[in-house]
């Protein structure tokens, strides 16, 4: 928390010193952070995520604090409009369940990271909707906030232009991505292309999306030995629906091939066309009126490998209602069920409820302080798939049992 408190006065203090002495026209200064406590059992915090689901329903469930920290700078103004701007993200993660170090082999502990770098032309003459970018960027990223999952995120190193408009209200937009992970054996090169702007029904947009792993050459491994490299690709449909009872609408189908089976990112690169992934994701985020907002999710995804092939399926709902402006109550109820095809179907049934305390009436209103209880059960396949150590698991938080609760307070907020 130290070092978490010094980066973001640090990068607040320098944001500060930029926007004086631009006047505030050529800076802009971005944020993200949540901090908490909780306990479990009278020990530290658990948490609770089933063992081959991609997420986990986030409310009273989040064992970690987390920052981000965005400068956006204008560079330089052409005479024809045209600006050359440079955007920097720093963040810093921490396990609240282990002591924070800068050399953890994972990353994720008290490290400090640039998940975005990247310089960009915008208001391009002719091209009024569109940018030229190159660096490491956060690209069309389509998350679910109650679970923070991101289904479709082809976020990376690379350069691309975006949302070219094509006629008739279509935009298109290329990306070429050179590198997904820190692994270098995972380097690799992905093309992204996206088109959208199809319009189907009033207040509604369809939107396509193709990426394309070439294979490339064989993999050395830490053993020395080679393995095949494959190519692979996958396919994306999106339909969203605005005005929907004061909120949003997604529906989204996915498919991957190979190293595609990253459905968007990319995959294993040992991955061969043997190995497929197809998703359905829906949810639906509504304001039905100023007290009363929430959202809801379901994701059906289906992972076929010689090696195991399983289905994840998850529903989830967080409703949230706000007595004042600034007193509300919210809960969640997720469920989140894998079937191996070799194995027990395991299960996770997570609740929790929360007093909150916000800026605002609206459901995506921060800063939100939380005083919130969250109860878990699991059944014995989960417990048996947990990895050791695992709240989930015989030797975690609570042993032989197969439910459990935590207790705790959360501050989130974005600016």
């Amino acid at each position: 928390m130290n070092v978490l408190l010094l980066t973001i006065g640090s990068l607040v203090g320098m944001s500060t010193a930029i926007a004086s002495d631009q006047e505030g026209e050529w800076t802009q200064f971005k944020g993200y952070l949540r901090a908490g406590v909780g306990s479990s059992e009278g020990q530290k915090q658990a948490c609770f995520q089933l063992a081959g689901a991609q997420s986990k329903y986030r409310l009273g469930n989040e064992c970690d604090n987390y920052s981000e920290l965005e400068l956006d700078q204008k560079m330089f103004q052409f005479e024809s409009g045209m600006q050359l701007s440079a955007v920097g993200m720093v963040n810093l993660a921490s396990d609240l369940n282990r002591t924070p170090t800068f050399n953890d082999s994972d990353g994720n502990n008290g490290r400090i990271r640039l998940p975005q770098s990247y310089v960009q032309l915008t208001d391009i003459p002719g091209w009024d909707t569109a940018r030229v970018w190159l660096g490491r960027i956060y690209y069309h990223r389509n998350d679910v906030n109650i679970n923070d999952f991101y289904y479709w995120n082809p976020s990376g190193l690379g350069s691309g232009i975006d949302n070219i408009s094509v006629g008739h209200d279509l935009k298109f937009s290329y990306g070429f991505f050179r590198e997904d992970t820190v692994d270098s054996k995972d380097l690799a090169t992905r093309h992204d292309f996206q088109l959208s702007g199809f319009h189907p029904n009033p207040d509604g947009e369809l939107q396509f999306g193709l990426s394309y792993i070439p294979a490339r050459a064989p993999l050395r491994g830490d053993d020395g030995v080679q393995e095949n490299a494959h190519g692979g690709w996958s396919v994306a449909a999106q339909h969203t629906q605005i005005n929907l009872l004061g909120g949003k609408n997604k529906l989204a189908f996915q498919y991957g091939v190979g190293p595609g089976t990253g459905l968007g990112s990319t995959g294993s690169l040992t991955n061969d066309t043997r190995y497929k992934s197809y998703r359905i994701v829906e949810a639906f985020g509504w304001q039905a009126t100023q007290n009363f907002g929430g959202q809801l999710v379901g994701v059906y995804q289906r992972d076929i490998a010689p090696t195991g092939s399983q289905t994840w399926v998850s529903l989830g709902v967080r409703p949230e209602y706000a007595f004042t402006k600034h007193f509300k109550l919210q809960g969640d109820l997720g469920q989140d069920i894998v079937t191996p095809d070799d194995g027990p179907t395991r299960n996770l049934t997570k609740a929790s409820i929360a007093l909150t305390l916000g800026v605002d009436r609206a459901f995506m209103a921060r800063p939100e302080l939380r005083l919130f209880y969250t109860y878990a059960r699991w059944n014995q396949a989960a417990q048996q798939a947990a990895a050791p150590g695992d709240t989930l698991s015989s030797t975690g938080t609570f042993g032989d049992s197969r439910d459990g609760s935590t207790a705790g307070l959360q501050l989130e907020w974005w600016w």
